[in-house]
């Protein structure tokens, strides 16, 4: 099969304009103490350059995108960042003991372009970890699954950019924001949802026409109060369909974008393109993303246990780590709101195995 099949799943996204696994046994808290696992943040911290970084060669895993120095991107440095909490260690990540934690088990990724970023790291992290363990990549629709059988499980990949619905309706493309009836295909032990930057889509990338809540339809509305309509459903669709004692539910939270200068204190910077390191130390000078504070509040809400991925500061500090004009394809847009693969989207993954390691 040819891996290159599934580079671009929902990459249509990657000319945007702009573009935790939180939890412990009780509800979860995303106050403004953040939360707190062993006395540690695993959210709040800086990135620090190690020669034991990247985990992996992207060049080892042909059937992932986001390859930036195949693309002909000359400078490395930006593989060598890992995160770093301020109050502790994240443990090195052992793909083989993730593997043997999750035999026999299914892993779901529901969301957007920014969900497929961390699908395909997963996947590679997973892959190199075991070599010469065979896999298997197969796509039915626009669902993308990657196996490893000798340990019984799946790493799936589910395109939605909105989780909730968008009808083709004789006005046209309705996005409805009360409404989830695809549902029924998030399926799995654990279960990890996104969505954020398509909704702040304008011009030729909005891929809606119109939203919708109850019987009343409009062309435009505030896209955040849409956002919040829209995350809101699918918060209480969780509560009401998925039980938490048998699947595990993250949310992964709102990744930054970087498409001003002036958000890190260099104004002559257009947007990403030729940026080669981190924004340095543990705070962003730039506006905060109105998007995280809608999704603490949706989750800190939720009846049920979900956890939130609270992504959005260590991408902030990370205007380095996109793809720019190294997106590949033949792409001339600059891309600042995905990620290089290795990279960014691996310390996801490397925080999501922390958590599985206390839990």
């Amino acid at each position: 099969m040819d891996g290159r099949a599934f580079i671009w799943v929902g990459v249509l996204c990657i000319a945007s304009t702009i573009l935790g696994y939180r939890g412990v046994e009780e509800k979860v808290d995303v106050g403004e103490e953040g939360y707190k696992s062993n006395g540690c943040d695993y959210f709040e911290g800086s990135w620090v350059y190690s020669n034991s970084y990247p985990l992996y060669a992207a060049g080892d895993c042909p059937f992932i995108g986001f390859n930036c120095l195949d693309n002909g991107r000359p400078d490395q440095d930006y593989l060598k960042y890992k995160w770093k909490p301020t109050a502790c260690d994240l443990p090195r990540f052992n793909g083989e003991d993730f593997l043997e934690r999750n035999r026999g088990k299914s892993i779901m990724f529901v969301g957007d372009s920014l969900s497929n970023n961390m699908w395909q790291s997963l996947t590679c992290m997973l892959h190199t970890a075991v070599p010469n363990s065979n896999f298997s990549l197969t796509q039915t629709g626009k669902l993308s699954t990657f196996s490893f059988p000798e340990f019984g499980v799946s790493i799936m990949f589910l395109q939605n950019g909105f989780l909730v619905d968008l009808a083709y309706e004789k006005i046209g493309k309705v996005l409805k924001l009360d409404s989830i009836s695809s549902g029924d295909q998030w399926k799995a032990d654990t279960l990890i949802f996104n969505t954020y930057h398509w909704w702040i889509h304008t011009g030729r990338f909005k891929t809606w026409d119109y939203f919708q809540v109850g019987n009343k339809i409009v062309e435009e509305m505030d896209r955040m109060e849409a956002f919040k309509i829209a995350i809101t459903t699918w918060s209480k669709w969780v509560d009401s369909n998925v039980d938490t004692s048998k699947t595990k539910v993250f949310y992964q939270g709102v990744s930054a974008f970087h498409f001003n200068g002036r958000d890190w204190g260099e104004p002559e910077a257009k947007n990403c393109q030729g940026q080669t390191q981190p924004v340095e130390g543990s705070e962003y000078p730039g506006p905060s993303n109105p998007g995280e504070a809608i999704v603490k509040d949706v989750v800190s809400s939720m009846e049920k246990k979900v956890y939130l991925l609270d992504i959005t500061l260590l991408t902030q500090l990370r205007k380095d780590g996109h793809p720019s004009i190294y997106a590949g394809q033949g792409s001339k847009l600059v891309d600042c709101s995905h990620w290089c693969l290795a990279g960014v989207p691996d310390s996801w993954n490397e925080i999501l195995y922390a958590l599985l390691l206390q839990n």
